[in-house]
């Protein structure tokens, strides 16, 4: 996560403050204005086709351009959600979904889009984390994202940890098994390896000797079936050992659940935390888990949450 500083404002700006999250996708890119108020705009439009980060940035600029005709005043902050991994310089280093962003100074670019405003990104889920805090009133949450891979975050007297300018929070590569499934980065064991939405497909298959869709072990599961119960619940320890390594270090309030996988099989939730009570010590009860609340929106309203954050 990075923020740079507001730059100084007139006094003639209008009082009524403007505050922008965008959530950078693969596929698209939403935005969402909101004031002190509350909501005022929300668009969302495709990318183009793939060609080169400099195209994307000025298919960017153009919305950002009919955003500020439509509001007819400035900009008082923004904050971006960014799926890609983002290096200590602010550039960014790996982002499978646009790859032709590598290399790209995430900080300069920006700073050329936004030079009225002050500006902060952060990763996607980190933002997701933020916006469920505030969404549930928690101001100490642990958030996991279980879809096609494992993303999340954690918001600590609420602000998401570790912090600007201090990277991300990627649960989904704290290792839970050793010597387990490798994981897209390089390691075996990350809990991205072993309970994501395809690493459950895949041992639910292997375990049935058959393909198997996410309806079928959604039908499954709910009738019991071996193959698809042992594979869920291979995934819920695994969950359930990384909500109960970040209660130990810092001690959340709650424990919330979402993305696309977990919000298909409602059972998750009830699975993680019977799996939390077994791991449960004299002197440290099971931390409580719920769903989440937001869905898909999370990390849109978290970039907006992160806006507010750095220029109240």
């Amino acid at each position: 996560m990075r923020a740079r500083d507001s730059p100084p404002r007139s006094s003639d700006h209008p009082v009524q403050a403007h505050y922008l999250g965008i959530d950078i996708g693969g596929t698209k890119v939403a935005f969402r204005v909101e004031t002190g108020a509350g909501f005022v705009d929300e668009t969302t439009f495709p990318w183009a086709p793939r060609h080169s980060a400099a195209r994307d940035l000025a298919q960017l600029a153009d919305h950002v351009d009919e955003l500020r005709t439509r509001l007819g005043m400035p900009l008082r902050a923004v904050g971006v959600a960014m799926p890609g991994t983002v290096g200590p310089a602010g550039r960014i280093t790996a982002w499978p979904g646009r790859p032709e962003w590598t290399g790209l100074s995430l900080d300069e670019s920006l700073r050329g889009l936004f030079p009225e405003a002050a500006v902060a990104w952060a990763d996607d889920g980190d933002l997701g984390a933020l916006a469920e805090a505030h969404a549930s009133g928690c101001d100490d949450l642990l958030y996991l994202g279980v879809g096609t891979g494992i993303g999340g975050g954690l918001v600590l007297q609420g602000a998401p940890c570790p912090g600007l300018g201090r990277g991300s929070f990627e649960i989904g590569h704290m290792i839970v098994e050793m010597g387990g499934a490798r994981c897209v980065c390089g390691r075996r064991g990350c809990l991205q390896a072993i309970a994501s939405g395809p690493a459950t497909l895949h041992r639910a298959a292997h375990s049935r000797a058959a393909p198997a869709t996410f309806e079928e072990l959604r039908q499954a599961l709910r009738d019991g079936r071996p193959w698809a119960v042992t594979a869920v619940e291979r995934t819920c320890r695994a969950l359930a050992a990384a909500v109960a390594g970040v209660q130990e270090l810092v001690h959340p309030e709650l424990a919330l659940i979402g993305g696309g996988f977990a919000a298909g099989l409602p059972e998750l939730v009830g699975l993680v935390a019977d799996h939390l009570a077994e791991l449960a010590r004299p002197g440290q009860p099971p931390l409580p888990v719920e769903p989440a609340a937001l869905g898909g929106l999370s990390s849109l309203r978290g970039a907006v949450s992160l806006a507010r954050l750095i220029a109240p």
